[in-house]
């Protein structure tokens, strides 16, 4: 399985039954990593794949379940929720997907969102993967911005800002410390979870373009050995599959993993440097019965 042009049309337009399956697999709901693991596992998708990126640094795979996803909740099989859960509707889990009727959602619903330049699209494989490789390459507007705004800042700004993001997420006496030879720590903090219960945080910043690796993760792992219950690393970029893996692998702490687009999550939850606006998207069905 890849996720690469084949010639035969929008490539995550393959993804829309087994997303509606993978769902279905972790009992109707998921959250965006565990259905993305989920359909890696279920399709067999290698670790090169999985790290493939765009131009924008997001992984390609990734990417394109979001895509997915998009297009499924407009179609009314899954739920629009906002709280970082993806959920299947009385639609979504009864449907079973072939290829061509998923394309034929994607036609269906191209037409009303305008994502297309030409007005009938039916058969026109070239033009269709043309629109859809542009559309998944496009910007993500102020996503995309903030990640280049993050990239711009100097190391101990990340830092800082780091040291912002933990207090404001509940976090108690949080140090940036920064030291040179300090097996990359650059911090610590203090998470209280009941009056009678805190553990100790040590956090890692790596304003990265780039994907971080499995080595880091474990480098980070024996700096903090000894020294916390549980470790951090914040970045800008991406997480390989396999440094996912290694972040959680058992017999060994944890380490938590925060990648630039859980960052901007962060962000946008907690509103920090991201104001809040109200916009109103078109419902064309509500003025079928008028018509």
């Amino acid at each position: 399985m890849t996720t690469r042009k084949t010639g035969k049309g929008p490539q995550f337009v393959r993804f829309f039954g087994p997303l509606l399956d993978a769902l279905r697999k972790l009992g109707g709901s998921a959250t965006p990593e565990e259905a993305v693991e989920q359909i890696a596992k279920d399709l067999g998708i290698t670790d090169a794949e999985q790290d493939e990126r765009l131009t924008s640094g997001e992984p390609r795979f990734k990417n394109q379940i979001a895509w997915a996803r998009f297009y499924l909740v407009r179609d009314g099989m899954l739920d629009s929720s906002k709280r970082g859960v993806w959920s299947l509707t009385d639609k979504g889990r009864t449907a079973t997907l072939t290829h061509e009727q998923a394309k034929d959602i994607f036609l269906r619903l191209a037409k009303i969102f305008r994502v297309q330049r030409v007005p009938e699209i039916h058969g026109k494989e070239t033009e269709i993967e043309q629109i859809a490789e542009e559309a998944i390459n496009s910007p993500s507007n102020y996503r995309e911005q903030i990640i280049q705004l993050l990239l711009s800042l100097p190391a101990k700004g990340f830092e800082r800002l780091a040291q912002r993001i933990l207090r404001e997420s509940g976090f108690t006496q949080v140090v940036v410390t920064g030291q040179s030879g300090d097996g990359g720590i650059d911090g610590n903090g203090t998470l209280q979870i009941n009056p009678l219960l805190s553990f100790k945080v040590l956090f890692q910043c790596k304003r990265y373009k780039e994907t971080v690796a499995p080595t880091h993760v474990r480098d980070f792992r024996g700096a903090m050995a000894g020294r916390a219950d549980k470790g951090i690393i914040l970045t800008t970029g991406t997480f390989s599959a396999e440094a996912r893996r290694e972040a959680s692998r058992d017999g060994v702490p944890p380490i938590e993993l925060i990648d630039g687009e859980k960052l901007v999550d962060l962000l946008e939850r907690l509103e920090l440097g991201l104001k809040p606006i109200t916009t109103y998207e078109l419902d064309p069905n509500f003025f079928n019965e008028f018509k």
